[in-house]
Formats: structure tokens, sequence, C-alpha cells
């Protein structure tokens, strides 16, 4: 478990960043260090003032006091002349301490500036045609300062490694309580919400996680609700059904009845038909792998031929037939449109009172073809309205039975039209009559 914690990878992470960041400083630290710690400009103007000091001192004890002080402080001096010196004076290059004795030479020259030691030659224009060699040991001060840095990159990988500890706590409590509301919801409770004051991506992953368990609380409640007006539609009928056999088997019926009752029977088959037929189409749609057919055809034919279809149901109750459709061709799934059209026909057919009117027109445009359905039937209550495309929604749910409804052609009606990528509109006014309009987009204008 602690190999696999997140908040030991973050730490274990930045301290081995931290000690590789400070070992790689470090070395080039004590590589710049050995090389050129101090600019050789400041040494040679260094030993330039010690040397006009020397110069300025007559008395040879105040020199060699003087010489002997700055002994204390790493400044060691020779004085060398032309033709007397070795190459034991401060293992300088005999060569390099030769240029200083030449004719034209007055500038001090830097001999040796390696191992914390530099060594400045520093020509005296005198008759004595001598030089000073100035050696300067900065080793001590060399090494203290490496010390220094050590013991400050060494405070930082502490003070770091504690610092991202506390921080990693912070950084980790996010995740644990998103996977702590990961868990709740898996146990099926999906009123789980996370709270947080962030603006930063675990912010928006909260926002994200309280938007998911929103959406499946609504998909449970949905299918909560599903499963149970299924379990309604199916249970009528069938009680319908059981009962009514039940009374033909025991013979409590009489002769002339027998007949009514198998009517009814044989009614109550076909709504469970409708009714499983619905459902089955309905998972397809939902199966997002329904095949969708598009081909080219007529639209002002094919809702000809669905009033056709619709006729016995129409002519029953005397309904008028208004058709007002202008030649017109769509690109859609010709059979899936069929359902459509039979749907938005047969419900005006169901709520529309005996010598109705419905209108049925085409018009278009150039990016639309609107097709709109009005009945001049009862009308649908302005709250209900929103929910008409609910599955199993029912706007009048105790006169279901006598209309042969089910709450599902609507929400085929929808699914259909938005894999066409089509709009629905409804308006309706109670005891006015309902209008459907659908919006069928075209690819190209007309002529």
């Amino acid at each position: 478990m602690l190999k696999k914690s997140l908040r030991l990878r973050i730490v274990i992470t930045f301290i081995g960043i931290v000690i590789v960041s400070l070992m790689i400083s470090f070395l080039l630290n004590v590589r710049f260090s050995e090389n050129n710690v101090t600019p050789n400009h400041i040494f040679i103007r260094v030993a330039g003032d010690v040397a006009k000091v020397l110069t300025l001192i007559d008395d040879p004890e105040k020199a060699q006091a003087f010489t002997k002080l700055l002994n204390k402080y790493g400044v060691d001096i020779a004085k060398v002349r032309v033709n007397e010196w070795s190459d034991a004076v401060f293992s300088v290059d005999k060569e390099k301490v030769a240029a200083l004795f030449k004719p034209d030479s007055t500038d001090a020259v830097m001999l040796n500036d390696k191992s914390g030691v530099a060594i400045v030659g520093i020509p005296i224009v005198d008759k004595e045609k001598a030089a000073l060699i100035i050696k300067i040991d900065f080793s001590s001060s060399l090494i203290t300062f490496r010390r220094n840095v050590f013991f400050t990159l060494l405070t930082v990988l502490v003070i770091g490694s504690l610092l991202i500890l506390l921080m990693s706590g912070f950084i980790v409590k996010p995740i644990k309580r998103l996977t702590e509301a990961a868990k709740k919801m898996a146990s099926g409770d999906l009123s789980v919400r996370l709270t947080h004051k962030n603006q930063d991506e675990f912010g928006e992953l909260m926002e994200s996680f309280n938007h998911m368990a929103s959406e499946l609380q609504k998909i449970d409640s949905v299918r909560d609700d599903f499963v149970s007006n299924v379990s309604h539609e199916m249970q009528s009928p069938l009680t319908s059904i059981r009962g009514f056999t039940r009374a033909l088997q025991d013979g409590v019926v009489p002769v002339e009845e027998q007949k009514e009752h198998l009517d009814i029977i044989y009614q109550e088959t076909l709504r469970l038909s409708r009714l499983s037929d619905n459902l089955l189409r309905l998972a397809s749609l939902d199966s997002e792998h329904h095949p969708v057919n598009l081909t080219t055809f007529q639209l002002d034919e094919q809702l000809r031929r669905a009033i056709v279809l619709a006729e016995p149901q129409w002519a029953q109750k005397n309904i008028q037939i208004e058709l007002d459709l202008l030649p017109c061709e769509i690109t859609v799934d010709k059979d899936l449109f069929d359902q459509v059209w039979q749907n938005l026909i047969n419900n005006a057919i169901k709520y529309t009172s005996q010598e109705g009117i419905i209108h049925v027109e085409i018009e278009r445009s150039i990016a639309f073809v609107k097709v709109s359905i009005k009945d001049s039937g009862q009308g649908i209550p302005e709250a209900a309205l929103p929910r008409i495309f609910d599955r199993f929604y029912m706007v009048d749910k105790a006169r279901s039975s006598v209309h042969k409804g089910n709450g599902l052609g609507l929400s085929i009606v929808l699914k259909i039209l938005k894999m066409h990528d089509c709009k629905i509109e409804v308006e309706s006014k109670v005891g006015e009559g309902t209008q459907f309009i659908v919006w069928i987009p075209v690819s190209q204008p007309y002529e």
C-alpha cells in the first residue's frame, strides 16, 4: 500500500529531483571555483596595491613588518632580480618570470591562478631591474566557501523535503476525497457530492465528478421510472386477459357475451404487442448501432401515404383532413420517417374530437423543410408541455386505455429526429388544439 501511495511518489520524486539538482549545482560550483573563483583583474589590482605600498616604505624594518602582516592573510612576497632567481620561487615557470624583465614590461602579469593560489608578477621600474612576485593563497577561503555552499544546499534539501512532505498532503487530499466519493457511488449512493473552493484543475475535476453524479442520478431515476412504467403497462392488459380467460374457463360468462370478452382479450394482446414493438424500437434506437439508410424521396408523397393509411381512424370520427403539401425532396431514412409521421398523425387523430379538423402543411426555405401537423383537439396543458416527449408520460393517464397509448410514441419521434439532426416544436392551448412542427435541414438550397 505504501509503495502505491501517490503522496509517497510525489515526495520521492521531488527529493530525487532536488538531490540531482543540488549535486549538479555543487559540482559545477566546484569546477568553476577551481578554474576561476575570482576574476584575475582583482588579484592583479590587489597585487599592484601591495607593490605600491612596499615602494612607499623606505624603512626595511617597516617593510618587513608589513610583509609579515600580509602573511597572516595568505599573502607572500618575494623580490627577484634579473639573473638572481631560481625556479624555487613559488614554483613559478621560469619563462613566465623572465618575461617580467623585458625592457618594455611594466604591467602586472598573472603567473598562476590554479588550486586556490594566485601568483602575480609585477615589474619594478628602477636601476635594479627587479620584480615582485606576490603569492595570494585563498585556498582556505575557497574551502570555507565550498563548505558554506554545501551546507546551504543541504539545508535547502532538508527544508524543501519537509515542505513538500507537508504540501503533498494538501495535493493528495482532494484525490482521497474523490476516491471516497467514487467508492460511495459504486456502493449505490448516487446522492454524494463534493464541495470545494478551488478554481484549479482539482476544482474542475470535482465539478466534473458532481456533474457525472447528477447525470447518473437522473439516469437511475429514469431507469426506475422506466421499469415501473413498463411493469404497469404490461400488468394492466395481462390482468384483463387473465381475468376474462378465467371467466370464460369457469363458464360464468353467458354465451351471448363471450364474443365481447374475446374482443377485449384480443385488443389487450394488440396493446401488449404495440408496447413490445415500441420497446424494441426504442432499445434499437438507443443502442447507437441502429442502421440509418439515407435515401432521397418526395416528402409530400410520404405524408399523403401516411394520411391514407390512417384513413380508417379519421374517417370513423368524420375528421376533416386539410393538406397543403408543396412538392419537396428530403434525404433521410425513409422507414424511420414513416414512423415519425404515423405517430404524429395517429396522435392528432386520437385527441381530435368528432368532426374535427387536422391540417398538414409543408413549407420550405433555403436551409430547412418545415412540416406542421395541427389538430383541433382538446389541447395540452402548459404545465405538461415540457414532459410530453418523456417515455411513458401520459397527459391524461386516466384516458390512456381509451386512447390505446403507452406514452412511447413521441419518445420514438424525438429519438428519430435527433438521429437526423432535426428539431421538433409543439404549440398547444387547452380547448383549441395542438400543433407539432418538424424542422428538417436540407443539404443543398432549392432551385
